[in-house]
């Protein structure tokens, strides 16, 4: 028997999405909150006048650039089964909502891969990164994802490869993707135009880091042909900031070990490493009293924090991550916020008695803004392999293209700079107008640096379990949405800056696959409507729960 969530678990929130008008009451409590935190932006009243024009002649409204990115780090800090959530307020934002069409959102996925990852000297020096895509309009079609991660490896009925993915493998197959038949062959982003084909955009090299597998005292292993991708990008999730939805905003952060060690290459429906690894071991497997699973899962995860390490390649394990989790509740709690979180998600996968986040209750609480993998969400991704659909095809998109963006019109007449706003990415409004606007990147497009020879390994995980990888600058390249928002300080968009150091230093998980990074040092929290210094930060990011 299969229970339902209880309301307010992250797969089943209070409230659920739907295509009607977006909630003023909720809109007003976001606005209300932000201004709260942030005295600077003066009183709300006007900005919220504003918003509750749009949506009675709309059905919806438009952040500001400063809400978005607001908006966006909030999310993370609600993310209750992350555990890296210490690094919220350096989450790198990147403004995509003007960019439509399979082909140009495939271009920015890609960007979002090679600017979380870091190229050239950074190459290995990950940051959090999210990019947010169009938002939900009542009545519009939009372009949808099939991919649950940007970065999953194909499986194939033979054995071969994730057995997660068998059926994800044989859709792209049918349409005329080929993998090489290995073990980790990269399967490539799936877009869906409404009413339109889907198409297929493999991943360069340039934009994959992974990292081969070895062991520290163990030669043999390093034979096994492991490896891992060293970005966990969830993009299956909704993400709704003050009752607006954004169906396509993939975030990502940087591994905690136990997510590759102790889930994707240890789970029996995963590439299950354990009977091998214990094989080579020499271990009695005869009975589960001798505790070779325990033994081997050990050694696995020792050789996913060396290979990190030795590559450069940030990664944090699960006991720096427990420390930070509770360093961050207490400082939240000194900010007078609670701290939602999911025990069965925030206790790691291993040595979970060791830690501290294992001897404590926890409240989980469904606080807005936040990433959903609801019902809704999954819908409005509708990979028809994921969700048991066909094909998706629908006859109504043409009305979507043929119906001009009232938002953004709205928008543009409120902020008619910013058409032509030079920044890294002009800053289009937020809800695409009729003719696609190509997207800008909102990091600098980093070149297509070969990626660092010891990262080689590209990952499954979903951000939903781990904890997030803390990030250097706050909303590096984010285009200003279109705003009918009272002039707030605009936040000039970063450039990529350089993570700051330590070459491996561990770092938090993220909230959905589980993933974090980043040094130990915890970065001095910045305002996230300050402007960039253009100081290097330290980073870390979390995964805010998807299966891992």
């Amino acid at each position: 028997m299969t229970l339902a969530p209880p309301p307010g678990y992250r797969n089943a929130p209070l409230t659920t999405f739907d295509n009607d008008p977006v909630d003023a009451g909720e809109a007003e409590e976001f606005i209300r909150r932000l201004h709260d935190e942030h005295p600077k932006l003066g009183d709300p009243a006007a900005r919220l006048d504003q918003i509750l024009t749009q949506i009675d002649a709309i059905g919806t409204y438009a952040h500001t650039r400063q809400e978005l990115v607001y908006g966006a780090r909030m999310a993370w800090r609600n993310a209750s089964r992350c555990i890296g959530r210490i690094y919220w307020n350096s989450l790198v934002v990147r403004d995509h909502r003007s960019t439509s069409g399979a082909e140009a959102i495939a271009g920015q996925l890609i960007e979002h891969l090679r600017v979380a990852s870091g190229q050239g000297a950074q190459r290995g020096r990950i940051r959090p990164v999210i990019s947010i895509f169009p938002q939900a309009v009542p009545g519009r079609p939009r372009t949808v994802l099939w991919n649950e991660q940007l970065i999953r490896y194909a499986g194939y009925r033979d054995g071969t490869g994730d057995p997660l993915y068998v059926d994800f493998t044989e859709a792209v197959t049918a349409l005329g993707w080929h993998g090489k038949g290995s073990a980790f062959d990269i399967l490539p982003l799936v877009l869906q135009e409404p009413g339109g084909e889907p198409r297929l955009f493999d991943l360069p090299d340039s934009s994959v880091l992974e990292v081969p597998l070895s062991h520290p005292e163990l030669p043999w292993f390093a034979e096994l042909g492991l490896r891992w991708h060293a970005i966990p990008a969830i993009a299956n999730m909704r993400l709704t900031i003050g009752g607006v939805n954004y169906p396509l905003a993939p975030f990502s952060g940087w591994y905690m070990g136990t997510e590759i060690g102790a889930r994707n290459l240890a789970d029996a429906d995963r590439y299950d490493m354990l009977p091998v690894v214990a094989a080579k071991l020499g271990l009695d497997t005869s009975h589960e009293a001798t505790l070779w699973r325990d033994r081997a899962v050990l050694e696995l995860n020792r050789a996913v924090l060396h290979s990190f390490a030795q590559a450069g390649a940030r990664i944090t394990d699960h006991h720096t991550e427990s420390r930070l989790f509770l360093t961050h509740v207490e400082k939240e709690a000194k900010a007078g916020r609670k701290t939602p979180a999911d025990w069965s998600w925030i206790v790691p996968p291993v040595s979970g008695g060791l830690t501290p986040v294992y001897h404590r209750y926890y409240d989980e609480a469904d606080q807005r803004p936040n990433f959903y993998l609801d019902a809704e969400a999954q819908q409005q991704s509708r990979c028809p392999v994921a969700h048991g659909g066909g094909m998706i095809t629908d006859p109504a998109v043409a009305h979507a293209h043929a119906h001009g963006s009232e938002v953004a019109h709205l928008a543009a007449m409120a902020d008619p700079s910013s058409a032509t706003a030079t920044s890294p990415a002009a800053t289009p409004p937020p809800v695409p107008a009729t003719a696609p606007v190509p997207a800008a990147s909102s990091a600098p497009a980093a070149s297509s640096a070969p990626a660092a020879s010891s990262a080689p390994a590209a990952s499954p995980d979903s951000m939903a379990s781990a904890a997030p990888a803390a990030s250097p600058t706050p909303a590096a390249s984010l285009v200003p949405a279109a705003s009918l928002a009272p002039a707030a300080a605009a936040v000039p968009a970063a450039s990529a800056a350089p993570a700051a150091a330590a070459s491996a230093a561990p770092s938090v998980a993220a909230a959905s696959g589980g993933e974090v990074g980043g040094p130990h040092e915890v970065p001095r929290q910045r305002d996230p409507l300050e402007p960039d210094s253009g100081l290097p930060a330290r980073k870390r990011w979390l995964r805010v729960g998807a299966k891992t």
